[in-house]
């Protein structure tokens, strides 16, 4: 009976422990079938559907070589205008804002006092020269008497430098005239160069005093006209290399991508701002249209030379990665295949690159985010290089940079 007892125990002993067993056992073939469902969810033949994106095509072209800044537009000359002598304003002949020649009158002042000074030293002249005449001839009969033994050499002498005296007078008395003439002339102001008139800071009627402040108006010379610009140390060098050609520059408004003034670089500082390791430049325009104003503030382009057949891909193609640069190249299969890349500078909207593509690959430009290196794409529309803008599925600014020339 004992033993029976003890077989009945271990017979619910065995029972208990298959009992207990059993849910960790159903637990391992759930996990496991879970498994393997995500796996033939994820694996290459899962069937994920292709992502949405928007190509481009590579180009091979002449691109040309520029360096961009923001330039600052310069009159090609001011002169501000004063009065050179103490008077009054009697008449102003131009009205603010006109464009005047060289040479036009621009104002009047007073003349009385001036003529009233000028005809005293023209008095002043005859007297003194009509003494002057007396005293040569006074001279001239005192050394006949010398000669003749009549006077001596000291009465002589003593009249000849009375002569001379009367003679200096004369010319202090005609470079009076002179001077007072000068003085008259003042009293009429010229334009000295071709300019737009400022506004007027002394109307008709106020007193001015010889170069005083404020001057009376400024003007600005604006055709030709200045462009100053800065460019970074490191471009000084592409810079004078080419600047003996003759470089092109053009000029942008802002907020304008087109109707660009057209000039050429006419000067070079002559030397680096060692704070910000810029060059100043400065850019000589006709400006005949009168399309750039002093003061404001334009986009440059500095145009170096060109690259020849050079491989140029949108620059919203390009994409950073651990590796560098790379472009996803949409293959005839329509798998979506990332190609390393070495940029060599940007063109508007292109990026020249150097290697890993040809001319007619097909890059995506919108929808990178979605792809899986060679994963499937399905191409929702084609656009041309130069029509790709900053804006789609992954936007990002398109660069405008400029083209190096290390190649």
């Amino acid at each position: 009976m004992i033993h029976t007892e003890h077989s009945g125990l271990e017979r619910n002993a065995l029972q208990a422990l298959r009992y207990a067993f059993l849910p960790a056992v159903f637990g391992l073939i759930f996990l496991a079938a879970c498994s393997n469902k995500q796996t033939a969810q994820t694996g290459p033949g899962s069937g994920r559907p292709p992502a949405p994106v928007v190509v481009s095509t590579v180009e091979q072209r002449d691109v040309p070589v520029q360096i961009t800044a923001i330039g600052n537009v310069e009159a090609y000359q001011t002169v501000q205008i004063r009065s050179q002598v103490n008077g009054q304003i009697e008449k102003i002949y131009f009205k603010e804002g006109e464009d005047v020649r060289q040479g036009q009158l621009l104002y009047s002042l007073d003349k009385r006092p001036f003529q009233a000074e000028l005809e005293q030293a023209i008095g002043n002249l005859k007297r003194d020269e009509a003494q002057a005449a007396n005293a040569k001839l006074q001279a001239a009969r005192y050394s006949d008497l010398e000669k003749q033994g009549v006077i001596s050499s000291e009465v002589a002498d003593l009249q000849r430098t009375q002569s001379n005296t009367t003679s200096a007078a004369v010319d202090a008395d005609q470079a009076a005239v002179d001077a007072a003439k000068v003085q008259l002339r003042y009293t009429d102001i010229y334009a000295p160069i071709d300019a737009r008139t400022g506004a007027l800071m002394i109307n008709v009627g106020n007193l001015v005093k010889a170069n005083d402040t404020p001057f009376l108006v400024q003007l600005n010379q604006i055709a030709p006209i200045y462009v100053t610009f800065t460019v970074p140390e490191v471009r000084l060098a592409e810079v004078r290399q080419f600047v003996a050609k003759g470089l092109k520059v053009l000029a942008y408004p802002k907020g304008q991508s087109s109707s660009q003034s057209e000039g050429v670089l006419t000067f070079i500082d002559n030397g680096v701002d060692p704070q910000t390791g810029t060059v100043k430049l400065k850019a000589t325009f006709q400006n005949k249209d009168k399309r750039l104003w002093p003061g404001e503030f334009v986009n440059v382009v500095l145009n170096l030379s060109n690259v020849k057949d050079a491989i140029t891909v949108p620059t919203k193609a390009v994409q950073a990665g651990q590796m560098g640069d790379y472009v996803f190249v949409v293959t005839a299969e329509g798998t979506a295949v990332p190609h390393q890349i070495t940029p060599l500078g940007t063109y508007q909207n292109l990026t020249l690159v150097k290697g890993g593509l040809a001319a007619g690959d097909t890059v995506i430009v919108d929808g990178q985010l979605r792809v899986a290196p060679n994963g499937k794409v399905t191409i929702q529309s084609s656009l041309p290089p130069n029509a790709v803008v900053g804006s789609g599925l992954n936007s990002s600014d398109t660069a405008t940079g400029t083209v190096g020339s290390g190649q």
